[in-house]
């Protein structure tokens, strides 16, 4: 079976709210969901992945472990981040919250190629202030893989490109 039916097998809602967190009890799981989240980029010469907590700091570390790269955590309002840090404030997400985000400079050197990892991408507001927080500190935005993609295509265009597990539309209704 592939990751992406697998995934879909797995997949489900509880009181409304979509269990990602659930599926990754099982370990072997997990290892195929960093291989299918690093698989689209493996040609490409990352040097970091980055990701926004919390769900974000689970793939995250899988596809840099998958990779042999480093990890780099991008943090919401409130959590200790020391030193000089990059800071910005997404847009709406789909909550409407717009959390402020940081990440410390010195995780980035000037020209390094940074993949953002993430479990599910509605508004694209944290991927695209994640993005811009990454190019501020010097380094080179080279995509985005996430398990769901839920943005329109106007967002997957700006954070072009984007690799996918699978579509919103595709996951088993509430």
């Amino acid at each position: 079976m592939s990751f992406r039916d697998d995934l879909l097998v797995r997949f489900r809602w509880i009181d409304g709210h979509a269990d990602i967190l659930g599926v990754f009890a099982e370990g072997g799981f997990l290892v195929a969901a960093s291989e299918a989240l690093a698989a689209p980029f493996e040609t490409i010469d990352i040097a970091k992945v980055a990701a926004v907590e919390a769900r974000g700091f689970i793939l995250g570390t899988a596809v840099a472990i998958h990779l042999g790269v480093g990890f780099v955590p991008i943090r919401k309002a409130g959590a200790i981040h020391p030193g000089p840090k990059a800071v910005g404030q997404a847009g709406p997400d789909w909550r409407g919250n717009q959390p402020t985000l940081t990440i410390q400079r010195a995780a980035l050197r000037s020209n390094e190629r940074v993949l953002l990892v993430d479990d599910w991408i509605e508004t694209g507001s944290q991927a695209l202030a994640a993005r811009a927080l990454i190019e501020d500190c010097g380094a080179h935005y080279a995509g985005l893989s996430v398990l769901v993609d839920q943005s329109s295509e106007e967002v997957r265009n700006t954070l072009r490109p984007v690799a996918y597990v699978v579509s919103s539309v595709e996951l088993p209704s509430q």
